[in-house]
């Protein structure tokens, strides 16, 4: 079945109109017709060639929010009509322990991400949400709960929100917490809302003193402006849990410095080059632990996406037309958008 889409045919070439073939859903595949893909990150990385390893026609695309259009025969738990998400992936080997433990982004043996992943159909890799249509494994579809007029900002979530929710709950960020995020774009604006949430003491970093109204707005409770050694020094070993959302290399001493003991600095920026190593003297006096967090599993993910439906929360997103993701590319590298792309689907 043929479908509208866009995507690259090299990393030199722009991301173009393409007609990419689906295949016609089998017994546990649900069918879903796409209203709404953000733009992450990685979606740029990969269509361009710097992470090594894209495959061509790259279609990229894993923050989907779309209609259930056709069910096979064996689907069970959802039907035409029903509001669903599909996220960074659409396959695991579902039996190694970590699939075992609901845990597929852990998969041993290599989850198959929603675009540029291994799979039997044409062209043998999968093509993402920056398309009107997708067809994926029952396992990997999530319900949508938020209202029908928040769905384009409730996509970034599928990425972006289980990014940092994942994270905040496995280090139990909640209330008596005093938890730390460092970096307000994408991830870091996702982060402050579920920190908030969740009960936490939210602390906002940024170099930019001019995020600070801002960051309050979004559920920081205080707000540090990190190139400021006296406002850094006024909140060391005070903190329980440090997210850090930057992508860029970066002295991560100054905030191991921050943590109590036993302490946790998580990374979740994938920077291109390596952060300088930190000082492993400031890690054994207060057994602090510098660790990093992938997105989360199915299972998490559903609870994310009814957590931030019971709290009300969204991505704080600019809507664009398909034609216009090149320029969003360009505008994401210079940090010009609060804070999320998504792409309206109807546009294609």
């Amino acid at each position: 079945m043929t479908t509208k889409a866009y995507g690259a045919h090299a990393a030199d070439q722009p991301v173009v109109a393409l007609d990419i073939e689906r295949r016609a859903p089998g017994p546990r595949d649900v069918q879903i017709d796409i209203a709404y893909c953000g733009i992450c990150h990685s979606d740029l990385h990969t269509v361009r060639s710097e992470w090594p390893g894209t495959l061509y026609p790259c279609v990229p695309g894993h923050e989907i929010v779309g209609h259930v259009s056709a069910v096979g025969g064996e689907v069970h738990g959802f039907k035409v009509g029903d509001t669903v998400g599909v996220g960074c992936l659409v396959g695991s080997c579902k039996h190694c322990a970590s699939c075992d433990e609901g845990l597929e982004q852990y998969c041993t043996n290599g989850f198959v991400g929603t675009y540029n992943g291994p799979t039997a159909d044409a062209p043998g890799h999968t093509l993402g949400g920056y398309s009107q249509q997708i067809v994926v494994d029952q396992d990997f579809v999530l319900h949508i709960r938020h209202p029908q007029e928040q769905l384009a900002a409730v996509a970034p979530l599928l990425c972006a929100g289980i990014t940092t929710y994942s994270p905040l709950r496995h280090w139990n960020a909640g209330p008596g917490k005093k938890v730390g995020i460092v970096g307000i774009g994408g991830l870091g604006h996702m982060g402050i809302k579920i920190a908030h949430a969740m009960g936490a003491h939210v602390v906002a970093f940024t170099t930019s003193e001019s995020k600070r109204a801002e960051a309050h707005k979004l559920g920081a409770d205080e707000v540090v402006i990190s190139k400021d050694p006296a406002q850094m020094q006024a909140h060391a070993g005070s903190f329980d849990f440090i997210l850090n959302t930057v992508a860029a290399p970066h002295v991560l001493d100054a905030f191991t410095a921050l943590l109590k003991r036993d302490g946790t600095l998580c990374l979740v920026g994938a920077p291109a080059s390596p952060h300088p190593s930190p000082s492993v003297m400031g890690l054994i006096f207060g057994r602090k632990a510098i660790a990093g967090s992938l997105i989360g599993g199915i299972a998490e993910t559903q609870e994310m996406l009814d957590f931030c439906a019971e709290h009300g929360i969204v991505s704080d997103i600019e809507m664009i037309d398909a034609q216009e993701i090149e320029t969003a590319y360009e505008r994401m590298l210079r940090s010009d958008v609060k804070y999320r792309f998504v792409i309206d689907t109807a546009s294609m």
